[in-house]
């Protein structure tokens, strides 16, 4: 998040000084893409030395200027979704941590930060045969993961669940019962998560084209993603009109779903079916 912030203030400080980027790098000798990668959040360490000499180019007061140090610095340090490298395949965890709300239509399974143990695991075996070690490592990564949920000031997060998704069996009956039980509680007991069951008699929705994830964020200079998974990295759109039309797909979903207290007492009749 913090590099992203950075590539996104350097460019409007480029354009601020009218400068282009060929312009920049002649002054400074770079190669041709090196300020375009750096400006689209290609790079992975920011150099604090770099940003100054880049700082000091477009004439930036002092004070901005050691915010951008200060940023780039911050945006070393290695956030705790990297010690699980083997498991997390894109950024996506980064930026869901410094999410301000998660708005979530899910189609297939229960979204990772409302699963239940024993459901991650089940999650984690479908599709290919995984070693006891690997699964349990992932699930230890989606525990460290849901601990955003109990911080001091956590995201506001608002999933809309396919009813499909706990009619379909993950593991056994108790596997299922203790998920369903899970989203029952969290209905009931917390203000900063809200669950609507999406019932299987609307009929077609929105939603079928696929499960995806609105990220929103407090700081008014990081602009809010739309996350769809892939099976290796997922997919970010960053575009306003993309946006929009995943706001306006969202917007649609969350209405046609059932009222969390109704969610909850529909829940509550599914969980009959793994007794």
């Amino acid at each position: 998040m913090r590099r992203r912030r950075l590539s996104a203030e350097l460019r409007r400080l480029r354009e601020k000084s009218r400068m282009t980027a060929e312009q920049v790098g002649d002054k400074l000798g770079w190669s041709r893409g090196r300020l375009t990668n750096m400006e689209q959040n290609k790079w992975k360490r920011p150099d604090p030395v770099i940003i100054r000499a880049l700082a000091n180019l477009y004439q930036a007061s002092p004070e901005v200027t050691e915010g951008l140090v200060l940023l780039a610095k911050q945006s070393r340090v290695k956030g705790w979704w990297t010690r699980y490298g083997d498991v997390f395949t894109d950024a996506y965890v980064g930026f869901e941590a410094e999410a301000s709300a998660v708005s979530t239509y899910q189609s297939m399974v229960v979204h990772g930060l409302l699963q239940t143990p024993e459901y991650a695991a089940a999650s984690t075996r479908i599709g290919r045969s995984r070693s006891p070690q690997v699964v349990d490592r992932v699930v230890q990564a989606r525990l460290v993961r849901q601990e955003i949920l109990d911080q001091d000031d956590p995201p506001k997060v608002w999933c809309v669940l396919d009813e499909s998704v706990l009619l379909r069996p993950a593991g056994d009956k108790q596997v299922m019962r203790e998920q369903i039980s899970r989203l029952i509680h969290l209905v009931e007991s917390t203000d900063h998560i809200k669950i609507q069951l999406l019932p299987l008699e609307v009929g077609l929705h929105p939603g079928t084209a696929g499960s995806f994830t609105i990220l929103d964020f407090a700081n008014p200079l990081d602009p809010s993603i739309t996350y769809i998974e892939t099976r290796t990295d997922g997919l970010y759109l960053e575009e306003e009109d993309e946006l929009q039309v995943h706001r306006d797909a969202w917007d649609d979903i969350r209405v046609m779903a059932l009222h969390p207290d109704a969610s909850a007492d529909r829940m509550g009749q599914i969980i009959k079916k793994y007794e």
